[in-house]
Formats: C-alpha cells, structure tokens, sequence
C-alpha cells in the first residue's frame, strides 16, 4: 500500500524524504495554481518513475519589477489535493527565505539562447528559471524532471544547462495541453475576461495557420509571420511582443525555413501575456 503524500517546507527535511524515495525519482517543478497540463506532467512523471516530487514555489527571481509576482494566482491546499489524487510522493513547498536566503547573489546563468525571444521581452527573466532549477535539481536529485512544451524556450535553457554543467539528470519535455478551443492551458488565463478569453484563441489560430502554409509548401519564413501577424491584430485586445520562426537549438531566426522550425509568440491580452508555439517537423 503507497505511503501518504508528504509534505516538505525546509530543504533539510526535502533532502531527508529524498533519501527514503525508492529509485528512480520523477520531479515536476511548478509555481503551483495547478491545471491539466501540470497534472498531465506529474502523471508522466508516475508511469516512468518509482517516486514523484511535485515542487510549488512562485519564484520572485524570474519575474521582472513591473510583472505579476504579487498577483500570481495560488492556492497551495487545492493543489495539494490534485497531488494527493495523482499519487504523488512529496511536495516540495519552500518559503523564498529558505530559498533565497539573506544576502544571497549567486547566480546561474545561460548564454544566447535567453537572450532572444522571452529574454529580450524579459531581460532578467531566465536567470531567476536557471537559479531556481539549479537549485531544486540539488536539492531533490531527480533521475528525471519534466517541463511542458508550451515553454519552449525555457525547456531549450534548461536543457542546455543540465548538459553544459553536466548535471546527471534527464530533461523530459512533455506536450502542451490545450483547452477544447485550442487555447494552451496556463496559470495566467485566469487573468483573461470573457473578451479577452474568447479572443485569446488567435493565439492557436494563427499556429494552425503557421502549419498550414508550412504543408502547402510555403518555406519563407517572413511571408509566415506576416499571415500570422496579420491574423493576430484582427482581434482589437491582442498586442503582439513577438512572432517568431526561429531555430530550436540557437532560436536564432530563420529566413528560410528547413525543418524542424520553432514558431513561436507572444501576445498580451488585458492583464494576461500568454505563450504559446509548435514546431514545424
């Protein structure tokens, strides 16, 4: 009979419930306020692992001083009641003195590739995720860790740490879950009113129609972003941050297209800056 689902608050008593999980051990990293896509990831996490960790932590160092760190929607006893359900083994809830404690200033730090993209829309954006998820990596010593596609770019960044700092870990990225409507589940559409949300599906829309031009043969990358530019500002609530079609190791941009392509965007609705992207095979 599975234990009961525990629940860590400092690093001492994580690293002491570490030692007693059976082998191997599956981590899911989260800021909590959990969907069907969190959930698809710790369910992946339980079919390939002995052992599950579900950490919840919204992080303050990857959020920019005008972002949304003080409103990001939590409620921690609901998530832990849709852990329990999934069988998870522990929960790993740290305060931020515990994980920043005071005059901390070390830092971990990936180059080029978080400087496009979601790093130039959000200049100290990705070294918050990289020191953050260093530091849980240490911390629970997973076997393998999972992340979701619908942050492409933070997945590229975090697998491009783990092997240049030769962490002896798996990075499994995992697909996006989406609403019926084609809308990729988020935190953050919560944010969204009736409007905004029902506009919100251009996001998607405009993916499709990436795909679409891709299969009838289209190979110029910036006739590409035209068609899906053009369709975003149908909607009069959408405000474009970026449209890309970029490599998905450098994300460098692309003028020709040779698969596999990374088109992502990112696009603000209200309150609500919502990501999204596919990939071109």
């Amino acid at each position: 009979m599975p234990l009961a689902m525990r629940v860590a608050e400092a690093i001492a008593e994580m690293r002491r419930l570490r030692r007693e999980l059976a082998e191997p051990v599956g981590f899911v990293p989260t800021m909590g306020y959990l969907h069907d896509g969190h959930l698809s990831l710790v369910k992946r996490a339980r079919a390939e692992n002995a052992s599950v960790v579900v950490s919840i932590f919204v992080n303050p160092t990857q959020f920019g001083p005008q972002e949304d760190y003080a409103t990001y929607p939590r409620d921690t006893r609901r998530d832990l009641a849709l852990l329990e359900k999934e069988d998870t083994d522990v929960v790993f809830i740290p305060s931020v003195d515990e994980m920043y404690p005071p005059r901390f200033n070390s830092w971990v730090e990936v180059g080029q590739v978080t400087e496009r993209l979601e790093g130039a829309c959000r200049p100290s954006h990705f070294r918050g995720v990289t020191t953050v998820v260093a530091k849980l990596f240490h911390i629970v010593q997973p076997t393998k860790a999972y992340f979701g596609q619908k942050d492409a770019q933070q997945a590229i960044v975090i697998r491009k740490m783990v092997a240049e700092l030769n962490m002896n870990l798996e990075v499994v990225v995992c697909p996006t879950v989406r609403e019926p409507d084609g809308l990729a589940m988020s935190s953050r559409n919560t944010y969204l009113n009736p409007e905004e949300r029902r506009q919100a599906v251009v996001l998607y829309q405009a993916l499709k129609l990436a795909q679409d031009l891709w299969a009838q043969g289209e190979r110029n990358a910036a006739r590409i972003r035209q068609e899906m530019t053009a369709l975003i500002r149908k909607q009069p609530l959408a405000h474009i941050d970026y449209v890309s079609i970029a490599d998905p190791e450098t994300l460098e941009e692309l003028d020709t297209i040779k698969p596999p392509a990374l088109v992502s965007l990112a696009v603000k609705f209200g309150r609500a800056r919502l990501i999204d992207n596919v990939v071109l095979e």
